[in-house]
């Protein structure tokens, strides 16, 4: 198979386990793209994830940059497309179908049920991303958990966090 298909294919089965977005399955796009494949390294991966976190624009850019750095233009495309099209798909389908069972008793429990896992995932990332950076201990595991929860428990937007996050970076590399 050619590295172009290879990219579809991964980031087409990681867009169908992506409850909760392109950041939630940051750990197994890490684990496919660095210790399986060998198509980036650590210190590549937390590059590029970070590159895609500051640029304007939707938390799937994390998957079209590392695309690109994989396989140039034609990889950022398949990434892109692999990340975006089966998912729209699903969701596509699951909204035709969760329309049309509207009032079942099962439902909303059913939908409850995915909330921990798209928060659980979402914690696995933070964790990957910790571990990756130079800086892995007690405090970055600190940081990763008291920002899910944050997350999680409040109606504050997320953007808090990055200032957060950004306020204790620049205090700790003074």
């Amino acid at each position: 198979m050619t590295l172009l298909l290879q990219i579809l294919a991964t980031f087409s089965i990681l867009s169908l386990v992506a409850v909760g977005g392109a950041n939630a399955v940051l750990p197994e796009m890490h684990r496919q793209l660095v210790e399986l494949r060998g198509w980036l390294d650590d210190a590549s991966f937390a590059q590029l994830y970070a590159l895609a976190q500051v640029a304007p624009g939707p938390n799937i850019l994390v998957a079209s940059v590392m695309g690109w750095r994989i396989g140039s233009w034609g990889g950022m495309a398949m990434a892109t497309v692999g990340m975006l099209l089966p998912a729209a798909v699903l969701a596509w389908g699951v909204a035709g179908l969760t329309h049309r069972l509207r009032g079942a008793p099962w439902l909303k429990p059913a939908q409850g049920g995915l909330v921990p896992i798209a928060v659980g995932l979402l914690l696995a990332a933070g964790l990957v991303m910790a571990e990756a950076s130079s800086q892995f201990g007690l405090l970055p595991l600190l940081v990763v958990a008291v920002s899910s929860v944050f997350v999680w428990r409040t109606n504050f937007s997320p953007l808090w966090v990055l200032v957060g996050g950004g306020v204790l970076g620049s205090i700790l590399l003074r």
